[in-house]
């Protein structure tokens, strides 16, 4: 991919569209991480947002995420993944300051990409685990606490002068691109894109009233992605 307002250049990085609030993200991305580390990868992720409260112009519905988060914890129980469980006036109507935080994380006096990366997986956990508001900036410091490689003080610092909210400005225009088609797709450098990759599921009924049937889920996406600049067969694009 020559394109780097889609994709990271850097020959050891993974460029991840995503939204916090998707499931289907979360998933991929516990995935990939698990194979980074289980084969001791020098990879890096690079998360960009695919925000799909500014697409549908409204919250993730909490019925919707409901519904997703039984069909693969049902499947994957490993994940640690909970329904809401706390009131619902307590659920987070907005994934766009966690998904700030994350870009601002990447300036280099927070943590750059390590922290950017250490910083999303701590947000996911919060909320799909936890039943934590990470739309509040209390609980996404308390994430942030969590993060060994995370500078707060200076996190605190690029969330107060809009260090995120100009980089998702930015992502903007390639997100509502078709270059982008959902959350999660995911890029390699040298040119893979694969988009949800590893999920097998039908929505039963519509995505409003219905259930999704989530059939498999099929890892072996992420070592092949992950060799993929080392010579490994690879994945088909999709």
């Amino acid at each position: 991919m020559s394109n780097p307002e889609l994709v990271n250049q850097a020959p050891n990085t993974i460029t991840v569209w995503s939204d916090i609030g998707c499931p289907w993200a979360t998933l991929a991305l516990g995935a990939l991480r698990n194979a980074i580390q289980i084969v001791g990868s020098d990879k890096q992720i690079d998360h960009r947002v695919f925000p799909l409260e500014i697409f549908n112009q409204r919250p993730t519905p909490k019925r919707i995420t409901d519904a997703e988060v039984v069909a693969i914890a049902g499947l994957i129980p490993d994940l640690g993944w909970n329904i809401w469980s706390k009131p619902d006036w307590n659920f987070a109507v907005t994934m766009i300051p966690a998904m700030e935080a994350v870009q601002a994380a990447k300036h280099p006096d927070v943590g750059g990409l390590t922290a950017s990366d250490e910083l999303d997986a701590a947000l996911r956990k919060a909320f799909w685990c936890d039943s934590r508001c990470i739309s509040i900036g209390a609980e996404i410091m308390r994430a942030a606490e969590t993060c060994s490689n995370v500078n707060v003080e200076a996190l605190e610092w690029a969330i107060t002068v809009g260090e995120g909210r100009w980089r998702i400005r930015d992502q903007w225009p390639v997100a509502q691109s078709q270059l982008v088609t959902c959350s999660p797709h995911i890029f390699s450098p040298s040119g893979v894109a694969v988009a949800n990759p590893g999920a097998s599921y039908t929505w039963v009924g519509g995505a409003e009233t219905g259930y999704p049937r989530m059939e498999s889920y099929d890892e072996s996406w992420t070592r092949s992605f992950i060799d993929l600049d080392s010579g490994s067969s690879g994945l088909a694009a999709k």
